[in-house]
Order: C-alpha cells, then sequence, then structure tokens
C-alpha cells in the first residue's frame, strides 16, 4: 500500500515514516506539511492512502481532503488528531475520509487502522458514529435546500445571522444573555460545521447563499 503523509510536525511525521519502514506491506512515498503540499503530491504521486493530519498551516486537513476526494475519489484518507472529540473530525468524515486515528495511539492500533482504512473499511470511535447517526436522523434547523448550513443548529444559526450583522463575540454575548467563552465555542463551531477559516468567510457564505 503507497502512503502519503500530510504532517506538519517534523518529529511526529519522521516517526510515522519509521513506523512504516519497518513493516513489508506499506510503503511512504510521499510527506507534506501542509494541505497544499498534500494536494500537490496527491496528483504526482496518486497514493493508495493518505494519513491526513487535521490542523496544518495555510489549507488544513478538512480542506485539502475535501479537494483529494473530488479529484481522486479512489485516495483514501485517515485523518490524524489530537482530541477524539475534534468536531473537525465529524466535517472530515463528511467530505470523504474514511476515519481517524489519534495521534497518542499506539503503533499497533495505527498500523492496523492505515491497513483497515487502505483497504477499503473505516475506522470510527463511538462519539463519531453517534455524531453520524444524530446528523442523519434529526429534523435539520434550517431549510433542506441550504445544505451548506444543515448541520447547524438553531441557535448556532442564530448566532451566524449576528456575525453577519457585524456583531463581535461581546456583543452577541450580551444580545444572547451568554458567555463570551461561550459564544466563541459556538463561533468555533459553526467555521468548522461551515469548512471555513474566518467569520467573515461564513458571513460571505451566508450573503451568498441569500443572493441564490
Amino acid at each position: 500500500m503507497r502512503v502519503l503523509i500530510a504532517e506538519d510536525h517534523p518529529l511526529f511525521r519522521s516517526g510515522v515514516r519509521n513506523l512504516l519502514q519497518t513493516t513489508d506491506d506499506l510503503d511512504v512515498v510521499g510527506e507534506a506539511s501542509s494541505g497544499e503540499e498534500a494536494l500537490e503530491l496527491a496528483d504526482q504521486l496518486r497514493p493508495d492512502l493518505i494519513l491526513m493530519d487535521i490542523r496544518m498551516p495555510g489549507m488544513n486537513g478538512i480542506e485539502a481532503t475535501r479537494h483529494i476526494k473530488e479529484k481522486h475519489p479512489a485516495i483514501e484518507i485517515l485523518i490524524l488528531t489530537m482530541f477524539r472529540d475534534d468536531q473537525s473530525v465529524f466535517t472530515a468524515m463528511r467530505v470523504g475520509a474514511k476515519g481517524y486515528v489519534l495521534k497518542d495511539a499506539d503503533e499497533d492500533e495505527l498500523l492496523q487502522s492505515i491497513r483497515m482504512v487502505g483497504s477499503g473499511g473505516a475506522v470510527f470511535s463511538s462519539d463519531i458514529a453517534g455524531r453520524m447517526m444524530h446528523y442523519f436522523s434529526q429534523p435539520k434547523a434550517v431549510p433542506a435546500d441550504d445544505p451548506a448550513f444543515a448541520e447547524l443548529t438553531k441557535r448556532e444559526m442564530e448566532i451566524l445571522e449576528r456575525i453577519a450583522e457585524g456583531d463581535t463575540n461581546a456583543q452577541i454575548a450580551a444580545r444572547l444573555h451568554i458567555s463570551n467563552k461561550t459564544v466563541a465555542n459556538y463561533v468555533s463551531n459553526i467555521l468548522n460545521k461551515l469548512q471555513v477559516t474566518d467569520r467573515n468567510a461564513a458571513k460571505r457564505l451566508l450573503q451568498k447563499s441569500r443572493e441564490d
């Protein structure tokens, strides 16, 4: 199996490469330190699987996954993350990743996950599986013809509306009678779910939806 490692931390990337080099069935064909590099190497090398860090400078792992799966649907992608409850993991699943593995996983678990996803399987934890079940079983808080916003809750849509009006986190907190920290958490979830990098991009996405 031909594997591309996309990870911005050199020491971790080196450790994964050294581990894979001890096997007879996994061949590291390239290494990337950003989403842009992962995209370029996916075009050049056409690996069987990409081990994709979810948080990298520039283009993050979610955007890279979306672009790669659109251009090369046969390439399997396994997400690397530090946190089991990272909301971004679920977003990555939606754009085509087949599972995720924690960065503190032991060597056997990492190798098993790579082999499973590389052979067409999937690697999900119970919390991600539960989130997916909830997503597909619950009624949406926004119209069905607005797929970009389908995952947002009613409260998140309310906060997105305030962002679009130009309100700061402090203004949103005062208006909704919640803490600044709670607003910041909501904003982070909104950006992850919409797959955008900042609140201005989220605002533009909402404005475009209204124009359409």
